[in-house]
């Protein structure tokens, strides 16, 4: 059962009462004090019950395609956040945010990097580090990107790191 704000104009109480109600909406406003849209939606409405006030849809700018294609490099590269925003942002869609990416991760299980990072049973998983290389040493990462549905031939990821900069950048040519 669902509770009843103590300071509610309408429950289900009243609201079945204004749906039942011969009386004009006007009327039912007046005797209820509420607004003529609230005694107008409650006259309307087949149920009493209060309904989600969360959005039907959600408002993001990747399409569910580029939305596999991030969760993909995510799982594979365990890239951090701001590391996959500037790869998204370059290569998959200029108008991804931060916080849209990190929402993404979130509805789809990923947000987290420590939990995808591979267990060993009986032993902590060892902390992941670049070997220390002399100056001027480039690492680089090559992963293969999912084939989106218009695309004819197979894309790649080319990152690049250097361990003592910390830059990255990546490309897909």
């Amino acid at each position: 059962m669902s509770q009843v704000h103590p300071l509610a104009r309408t429950t289900p109480r009243t609201r079945a009462e204004i749906n039942a109600s011969p009386d004009s909406i006007t009327a039912l406003s007046d005797r209820y004090n509420i607004s003529i849209a609230t005694a107008r939606k409650w006259k309307r409405r087949d149920d009493v019950q209060d309904r989600s006030h969360r959005p039907h849809t959600l408002s993001t700018t990747l399409t569910p395609g580029q939305e596999a294609v991030v969760v993909e490099l995510r799982r594979t590269l365990l890239l951090p956040l701001d590391d996959l925003v500037a790869i998204t942002q370059e290569f998959i869609n200029p108008a991804a945010s931060r916080s849209g990416l990190d929402r993404c991760l979130r509805r789809h299980g990923v947000s987290n990097l420590k939990d995808l990072q591979p267990e060993v049973e009986g032993e902590e998983a060892p902390k992941k580090t670049f070997k220390d290389y002399e100056p001027g040493f480039l690492h680089i990462d090559i992963k293969y990107l999912p084939r989106m549905p218009d695309e004819t031939q197979r894309r790649y990821l080319f990152r690049t790191n250097l361990p003592h900069s910390k830059f990255v950048r990546a490309t897909t040519d």
